[in-house]
């Protein structure tokens, strides 16, 4: 097929890995290359009583990139080139969704990915695929912010026909990437009571929030609130929701209109560092900020 009116990138990846087209510019936030490892990759849709799946074994190749797309872009029109690259190699596809009939935020956090900021998974709107092709696997996943695409492709190999690669390199952190124009992407310091969902104390981070707000009075925003891997799924992800929560409420108290912020919680799903430690159980209670 003969992509017209479209400047094609093909992203660097690990020798012999797929690589997938994209549209723009693209960077490589994270990659790993593990010459044996295990993998789950989802066959459906989530329900009630879980999805099924397949445990995979071999060279796993993991990679995700951040894209500068044209005006207008979507996640669909991220996704298929991709998809039909993958087709034009013989892979064959063995699901393909959106994100409400994949099954939405227990889809999303069922499935394994590199954590924010590396890459980015709008709750809201993003697409997931898998692929076979004789004993290899590919999953991946597309989401975006308003004007920014992100894509993640985790590709297994039987090891036995995967020959020695590097991983790809990893870019120094950008300081712009965790306060852009003047918002932060991480709401690092707040001060919250151990276990509790209130705000103490002054919060000098909500203060420059707030004026990336009434500097941009045309702009929304979603807190997303997390936590550590201590306690229970169900007590975990109700505390990260009342935490972001707890952060609207503060904006809507200093005049923010409320149909401007919106509050998600996604408990310990997503950590950002091990939580092994202390200090990295630290780094992974937090709240994030996604513009819209």
């Amino acid at each position: 097929m003969i992509f017209r009116a479209l400047a094609f990138v093909l992203i660097a990846c690990p020798a012999a890995a797929f690589t997938p087209p994209v549209e723009g510019e693209a960077t490589v936030t994270r990659s790993a290359d593990l010459p044996l490892d295990r993998v789950t990759l989802p066959l459906g849709a989530w329900t009630p009583e879980g999805f099924p799946t397949e445990a995979v074994e071999g060279r796993v190749t993991r990679t995700a990139w951040q894209t500068s797309p044209p005006e207008g872009f979507t996640t669909l029109s991220l996704l298929r080139p991709i998809r039909e690259a993958l087709l034009a190699e013989g892979w064959t596809l063995r699901l393909d969704c959106g994100t409400d009939d994949c099954g939405g935020y227990d889809f999303r956090y069922s499935v394994s990915l590199f954590p924010e900021p590396e890459m980015h998974v709008d709750l809201g709107d993003f697409r997931y695929m898998t692929a076979a092709k004789e004993e290899g696997r590919i999953g991946v996943m597309v989401s975006r912010t308003a004007d920014l695409g992100f894509i993640e492709v985790v590709q297994v190999q039987p090891t036995d026909a995967a020959p020695a690669t590097a991983p790809a390199p990893v870019p120094e952190p950008e300081p712009e990437r965790q306060a852009q124009d003047g918002l932060p992407r991480v709401l690092e310091g707040l001060a919250f009571a151990a276990g509790s969902a209130s705000l103490s104390g002054d919060q000098p981070v909500l203060a420059q929030l707030l004026d990336w707000l009434n500097e941009n009075p045309g702009r929304s925003i979603t807190l997303v609130g997390h936590t550590d891997a201590s306690g229970g799924r169900e007590v975990n992800v109700a505390l990260s929701q009342a935490r972001a929560g707890a952060v609207r409420d503060w904006l809507i108290g200093q005049g923010i209109a409320a149909d401007r912020l919106q509050a998600e919680g996604v408990g310990p799903f997503a950590p950002r560092d091990t939580n092994a430690t202390e200090a990295g159980r630290e780094r992974n209670r937090r709240v994030e900020v996604l513009a819209d």
